[in-house]
């Protein structure tokens, strides 16, 4: 791999365009390529757009569990994405903050006054004084230390370890191969070894390096292809939907699913998949019902690349049914589509009263308009579902603790509904 090439050359935006949606790291031997989604500003710092691409994989691997298979037309082959990212990253880790690899040690003995006495070998090999009462007393010890030894196996499957995440992962810390292992155990033996010193030891920071290294030589000794290698979805817009609904949503939402079920004239009823909302947001005794949408509008500016029909119409259907179910007043009850965009580079532009073009939105999140049913009075603000952008950058680095500011302004940009001047009687054809 070329390891004086620039970290930023190997980073690519997403346009979601067709072919152009693959979200995290495709690599071979010769180079790798680390794909951010849609809307998100990469850094001008190289340090902090390293720590960009760790927290990609952070996010990338907290979410995709259902969504193992990558789609084959992209690769020669079928490929799954069980590359243990995580473990590569360890074993650098602590590589990078230790400076040294694991060294096991053998146990050495020595006549001494003080130290970790080996009574045992203390009452075989010294000579004890006999006090009055019969007690013996040791005036030396046979005491056990520790000699370092590099030849040990451990040592050598971890030098193995070191150089391989180097090798695939290593470019994202630092422009430096380590050295070459050396004779180490086969692949199935370094797991069979690393088994069994898991089970003996009870040292935290041993326990991780150890699992990390396993998890590596797995995926080594299961692996069909020894050149390329990749992490992650082509699937995006289900991570999208799953940090929105973990930054906003409540956890118990089943109360708020329309159901249905067929009342048959033979045999018994039959209840139906129900319809489920994205996200149900509780804020200030207030219902925000929000609808994840990886769309390119954030990023185009094309209304084509707005939800459609079918998707305006479910969230009025969610909103029609919370209000009856749940008895929510107008000024409680409300809807958005939540997609990407970058606030620091999206075609939401205005003409200033100079005649100078000025960003509309320089905030995390806003408001880009409205979308409503022909068929509906829209007189109720939940037949008004709020068009809202979040800055990709933001959200992924926000999702696990959204604050209740940022929570205030999400209602605040879907508020806007009452701001809006009344919905025009629809264009009759």
């Amino acid at each position: 791999m070329d390891l004086q090439k620039n970290i930023r050359e190997r980073c690519h935006v997403n346009t979601n365009d067709e072919g152009d949606s693959f979200v995290g790291v495709k690599a071979d031997t010769d180079d790798a390529v680390i794909y951010f989604p849609i809307g998100y500003q990469l850094p001008s710092n190289d340090d902090d757009l390293r720590q960009d691409i760790n927290n990609l994989f952070g996010v990338l691997a907290a979410f995709m569990k259902e969504d193992r298979v990558i789609d084959e037309s992209k690769f020669a082959a079928p490929r799954t994405v069980d590359f243990p990212m995580h473990a590569y990253l360890k074993v650098i880790r602590n590589f990078l903050r230790t400076g040294r690899y694991y060294m096991e040690t053998d146990p050495l003995y020595r006549t001494d006054t003080k130290g970790n006495a080996s009574w045992p070998k203390t009452v075989r090999e010294q000579r004890a004084l006999v006090q009055k009462n019969g007690s013996l007393v040791f005036t030396q010890m046979t005491v056990r230390a520790v000699t370092p030894n590099a030849n040990k196996q451990i040592t050598q499957i971890h030098r193995y370890c070191v150089y391989e995440a180097f090798e695939k992962m290593g470019w994202l810390y630092v422009p430096y191969m380590p050295e070459q292992p050396g004779p180490h155990p086969s692949i199935k033996e370094s797991i069979y070894i690393l088994t069994k010193k898991l089970a003996s030891t009870h040292n935290d920071q041993e326990q991780e390096l150890f699992s990390a290294m396993k998890d590596m030589l797995t995926y080594i000794d299961e692996s069909t292809s020894e050149k390329q290698y990749f992490f992650g979805t082509d699937f995006f817009e289900r991570v999208w939907e799953k940090m929105v609904d973990k930054a906003f949503g409540i956890e118990n939402k089943d109360e708020f699913f329309p159901r249905t079920r067929w009342l048959l004239d033979y045999g018994r009823d039959k209840e139906k998949t129900p319809l489920i909302p994205d996200t149900i947001m509780v804020f200030n005794d207030k219902v925000y019902v929000l609808d994840a949408k990886l769309y390119r509008y954030g990023f185009s500016g094309v209304p084509d690349h707005l939800p459609n029909g079918t998707d305006i119409n479910k969230q009025i259907t969610y909103g029609e049914y919370i209000e009856r179910i749940k008895h929510i007043p107008n000024d409680s009850l409300y809807n958005a589509f939540i997609m990407p965009f970058n606030k620091n580079n999206n075609p939401f532009w205005a003409v200033d009263t100079n005649g100078n073009l000025v960003p509309c939105i320089t905030t995390d999140i806003g408001n880009v308009g409205e979308a409503v049913g022909d068929w509906k009075a829209n007189m109720q603000n939940y037949e008004r579902i709020q068009g809202i952008v979040i800055d990709t950058r933001f959200l992924m680095y926000n999702y696990i603790s959204m604050s209740d500011q940022q929570k205030q302004n999400l209602a605040s940009c879907i508020e806007k509904v009452r701001s809006r001047n009344p919905v025009p009687a629809p264009r009759t054809i």
